[in-house]
């Protein structure tokens, strides 16, 4: 079984490790410090062709300490925990501040918003799989794939990893949390060919609770499907046409997002999106929330990475943007309060407008779904967008044959402005859920002729 042996004692042991610390800094003259101690564990299983390709069992752990003298900063880390670790990580922290330029925008967070009751959010879920029976589970999720077709006629292979860990955050003003969680995932990837045409494609499920996995079938069976459907791919002429975005693709639309409204973006004035508080950038019947004290979700968090207390909050609502992500550091520099982000985003839920995938492509009507972006294309300045891509041409509501060997564009502000659905087919994957997303025009280059 992957999971921590005795959580309760080894939360206690740290506990006490980080007060120490705190102590400590306090001693060598630090007006604040503030500690973070991990530890995991877990199992990392790959099988290929049939054949065992990775056995690997984890053990990390890592300490990493800030202090301040004043609004001088020193980081330092290390993979060892011992009190004389910690000590010599401390002494090279504090050596680090002394010889810092002093920022007035460092200090911990304000003591008033740390969190002081912590919800238990279900994340910790260990398994009860060791190696051979993860082995097992690998090889009939790659079996399950490479026996769909003969056309599937090579493998990527087939992972199984499960992962439990256990943290802690304190700082001098007084907050201190312990967490623990787990993280399980299956996947696959196969490859396949039909005459000249090969391409590969994959699948996966990830969860916190190892019963909520799909079956190894599922997950190979699903990798096959989708290898086999992107066979005797075509490319296209340049035109302007909708694109739909699968759910996975479309979860990186709200990343975008999510990088534009984040408070180093901000400050700095790299971002198409400055100002825009209050400013509608979406239809108005888009509403993107946070909930990042979900139950068992991969996203939940009671407080954020400066122990910061975590709360529910519309980010969109009614097309308009009613929030950034900051920390304490970057909500400083705009003269802002922290919006409990020094983690990044927790369970970004973009709502949908009914439809489910069928309806979805009803309402593409003529034009390109997308399932695969290469490539990294994005100037957030600007809003420029211009990504390698490979997906469907669909006609009147119905997929016609796959194509690949294009390039979608557009400008990210008009791409927002023009979303004309959002499906209820949301992947639940990760930390942000959302469905399929319509956006009414782009540009879409190919090879072919026009």
């Amino acid at each position: 079984m992957i999971e921590l042996d005795n959580r309760k004692a080894l939360g206690a042991t740290f506990q006490t490790l980080a007060q120490d610390f705190l102590k400590a800094a306090k001693a060598k003259g630090a007006t604040a410090a503030e500690i973070g101690i991990d530890k995991g564990t877990g199992l990392s299983v790959a099988v290929r062709l049939g054949e065992v390709d990775k056995l690997q069992y984890h053990r990390d752990q890592g300490a990493s300490v800030t202090v301040y003298f004043g609004h001088k900063k020193g980081f330092a880390s290390s993979g060892d925990l011992s009190p004389q670790a910690l000590a010599d990580t401390l002494e090279a922290a504090c050596n680090i501040a002394r010889y810092t330029a002093e920022d007035e925008y460092n200090g911990l967070a304000d003591p008033d918003l740390m969190a002081r009751d912590i919800p238990d959010l279900a994340l910790y879920h260990p398994w009860d799989v060791d190696a051979e029976r993860a082995i097992a589970m690998a090889l009939e999720t790659e079996q399950a794939a490479r026996g769909h077709d003969p056309r599937i006629v090579n493998s990527e292979g087939a992972d199984v990893d499960s992962y439990a860990g256990l943290g802690i955050y304190a700082n001098s003003n007084g907050f201190s949390g312990v967490t623990s969680s787990t993280r399980h995932t299956v996947s696959c990837a196969v490859v396949g060919q039909e005459g000249s045409s090969m391409q590969r494609d994959y699948w996966y499920s990830s969860h916190c609770r190892p019963d909520r996995l799909e079956s190894p079938a599922a997950i190979g069976t699903r990798a096959a499907e989708r290898t086999l459907r992107r066979l005797n791919g075509r490319s296209l002429s340049t035109r302007e046409v909708p694109v739909l975005y699968v759910p996975e693709l479309a979860k990186g639309l709200v990343g975008t997002l999510v990088s534009g409204i984040s408070g180093g973006a901000l400050y700095r004035k790299a971002t198409f999106l400055l100002d825009s508080l209050g400013q509608p950038i979406f239809p108005d019947f888009v509403q993107l929330s946070e909930r990042p004290h979900l139950k068992c979700t991969l996203g939940s968090r009671a407080y954020d990475a400066e122990g910061v207390a975590t709360f529910d909050r519309e980010i969109v609502a009614d097309g308009r943007i009613q929030g950034y992500f900051l920390g304490s550091y970057s909500a400083r520099k705009l003269g802002m309060q922290t919006t409990a982000s020094a983690s990044g985003a927790s369970n970004l839920i973009l709502h949908d407008t009914g439809q489910d995938w069928n309806g979805m492509l009803a309402a593409l009507g003529t034009g390109l779904m997308v399932t695969e972006l290469i490539g990294s294309g994005i100037n957030m300045i600007t809003g420029d967008y211009s990504r390698g891509a490979a997906g469907f041409w669909v006609e009147n509501g119905e997929i016609r044959y796959p194509v690949e060997e294009i390039t979608i564009a557009g400008n990210l502000r008009e791409m927002f402005h023009n979303i004309q659905a959002i499906g209820n087919d949301v992947d639940l994957r990760g930390r942000i859920q959302s469905g399929s997303v319509l956006i009414g025009r782009m540009t879409v280059a190919g090879q072919q002729a026009g």
